[in-house]
């Protein structure tokens, strides 16, 4: 039985084109994980008024009162589920909101996330 090697992918820090180390979009239940955390939540509505920030600020800027490690966990499951990008610049890591790849990905589905009211449900217009 003859077995293929798989051909050897560039490592992230070989390319030189930043788009190409940014995460492939996921699943839509791996976004909707990440987005279903009203702490992340709170991120991600900051990064949509914002704009790019630094990751020291991110917290401050949602209304966090949440410790270092919190705050970074929190920036690791939105990294990894494709929901931002970080950039590094010196010493400081920024983060900024991926909407042009979600809106393309998940048409709508940022509008309305960011739209919506914390937490309360709310029954159907003429229902």
């Amino acid at each position: 039985m003859l077995v293929e090697e798989a051909s050897p992918r560039p490592s992230p820090a070989a390319t030189d084109d930043p788009q190409e180390r940014l995460p492939r979009l996921p699943e839509l239940p791996t976004v909707l994980a990440a987005l279903a955390d009203p702490g992340r939540l709170a991120i991600v509505r900051a990064l949509a008024r914002q704009g790019e920030e630094c990751c020291n600020r991110v917290g401050e800027l949602a209304g966090l009162t949440i410790g270092k490690s919190t705050l970074s966990h929190h920036i690791k499951v939105l990294r990894e589920s494709g929901v931002i990008s970080t950039r590094a610049q010196g010493t400081h890591r920024y983060v900024s909101l991926r909407r042009a790849e979600l809106d393309q990905a998940f048409p709508q589905l940022l509008d309305a996330v960011l739209g919506a009211q914390g937490g309360a449900h709310r029954a159907p217009a003429g229902a």
